[in-house]
């Protein structure tokens, strides 16, 4: 076993789990945290996407330790039921959401897109090209790519 400390969602967090150990794994097993989908455990299908220190990476096969001292963001700290995040309103406003399987790993990838490029208004190629990392099979991916189109435009508003 060994000591993992690290912040999730904006709160210091300290767990004893086995050092082979995935994020996904102590998100999941030891954190209770269901928002972060398991899938492939390939790094093919994003269901496990999650923020790392503000980017994001998949939780399935990125080992715990890599997280010792570092910020970890799951769809749990985006938002909550009575203030959703932009991001979060605009999937809703625009039908984005089938299954919603998929949708947490949308999100935090295309927040991961729209952090990197503040104020930056995609094309439809760009937010594509963000979100390729993420499959849905529910959908065609038209909805998707307008929400994320018009939370960047409410996100550059301010």
């Amino acid at each position: 076993m060994m000591r993992l400390d690290f912040t999730l969602n904006g709160e210091a967090v300290a767990v004893e789990v086995p050092p082979d150990w995935t994020l996904l794994q102590v998100l999941r097993r030891e954190l209770g945290l269901l928002g972060t989908k398991e899938n492939c455990l390939e790094a093919e299908c994003g269901v496990c996407s999650v923020l790392l220190d503000g980017r994001v990476v998949n939780a399935c096969i990125l080992l715990a330790a890599q997280c010792q001292g570092r910020s970890v963001t799951t769809i749990e700290g985006l938002g909550d039921p009575e203030r959703l995040h932009p991001i979060q309103q605009a999937f809703l406003d625009h039908g984005a959401v089938q299954c919603g399987y998929c949708i947490p790993g949308m999100v935090l990838a295309a927040k991961s897109w729209l952090d990197e490029n503040p104020g930056r208004l995609p094309g439809e190629d760009e937010i594509r090209e963000a979100l390729a990392g993420t499959l849905c099979r529910c959908t065609g991916y038209q909805k998707i790519v307008d929400a994320v189109a018009a939370a960047a435009a409410a996100l550059a508003k301010g």
